[in-house]
């Protein structure tokens, strides 16, 4: 019989090295009874006393992990306490209470940064949350105070307030200028009478109303550019001074008749007469005025001025040091 004829030779493997270490290729058979295959990319190494061989990547730096990105830091320093003060003013200015999605819209910011920013103002006390949102807390009227306390004004600037007020029939203002901001101090329109055009703090206004313009008017000529440049002109009403050559005509005037008068500049439906105040020393010019409804001014500005030249010597002195 003839011999049966070879079956194909089997391809040859890979040559085999002596005491090379034996990695099984993808999908190989396990052998019964050897250990599992580690998994890919590992080497395994046997035989006794045999070397760990390190793995790819512990010598080729490039292939090594990157590590993960640090997160961004939170809003601190600087400007975390000014988007504070920020929230803070935008609560005081409001007619009611806002609730933090309105404050998170206000200030551009994540919902839970308004908690962030408002948690420390809740605790001291500079805000309170109602029912329906945030508040100005117990804490901000004593800041009033205490600001008052300290420039000398307090109680003695707020009787004179109360007399101006008896005496002319219409709500009595105190402002002021110092470093390059004009504020309303104090005022006897009631805090809850948002309707009313002047309310303490930083006045915008102030080259539409006559507590502004007695103001600029007491200042150099260089010192109230600046503040104009600063603040601008904007136009409230058709009354509103926008132009600077005008506006330098207005501060001539006033200070040539000794009072201020701005008739519907600022809101059409006020007028306001102001006198500035001697020089106390205190590096800040100081201002009485008095609102009163435009239609009112033409039968009452006589007293209302009378009323006001009667007032400025008992604004109270600067406290002794």
């Amino acid at each position: 019989m003839p011999a049966p004829s070879p079956g194909p030779a089997p391809s040859p493997g890979p040559a085999q090295v002596p005491g090379a270490v034996q990695v099984p290729g993808p999908g190989a058979a396990q052998v019964p009874g050897s250990a599992p295959f580690p998994g890919p990319g590992a080497v395994q190494v046997s035989g006794p006393g045999a070397a760990q061989a390190p793995h790819p990547a512990a010598d080729r730096p490039h292939l090594a992990p990157a590590p993960a990105p640090a997160p961004a830091p939170a809003a601190a320093g600087p400007r975390s306490v000014e988007r504070a003060l920020e929230l803070l003013d935008l609560v005081a200015d409001a007619g009611r209470p806002l609730g933090a999605k309105a404050l998170a819209r206000e200030l551009g910011c994540a919902l839970s940064t308004v908690y962030h920013l408002a948690g420390p103002l809740l605790a001291r006390g500079h805000l309170v949350r109602t029912a329906e949102g945030y508040a100005p807390g117990p804490r901000v009227p004593a800041l009033h105070r205490a600001h008052l306390r300290h420039h000398g004004l307090g109680a003695p600037t707020g009787d004179l307030l109360g007399r101006l007020r008896r005496a002319t029939g219409a709500e009595a203002y105190h402002t002021a200028y110092r470093d390059g901001l004009i504020t309303v101090v104090d005022t006897t329109a009631p805090v809850t009478d948002t309707a009313h055009p002047f309310t303490p703090g930083p006045e915008a206004r102030a080259h539409a109303t006559a507590h502004g313009k007695a103001l600029l008017a007491a200042l150099p000529r260089a010192r109230r550019r600046r503040y104009l440049a600063a603040h601008g002109m904007a136009r409230f009403t058709e009354r509103t001074i926008t132009g600077a050559e005008r506006f330098e005509a207005e501060m001539a005037t006033v200070r040539g008749q000794g009072y201020a008068v701005s008739v519907g500049e600022a809101d059409l439906a006020h007028a306001c007469l102001a006198v500035a105040l001697p020089d106390r020393g205190d590096g800040i010019v100081h201002a009485l005025s008095v609102s009163l409804p435009t239609a009112d001014l033409a039968r009452r500005q006589g007293a209302v001025r009378a009323a006001l030249a009667r007032a400025v010597p008992d604004f109270p002195a600067l406290p002794e040091s």
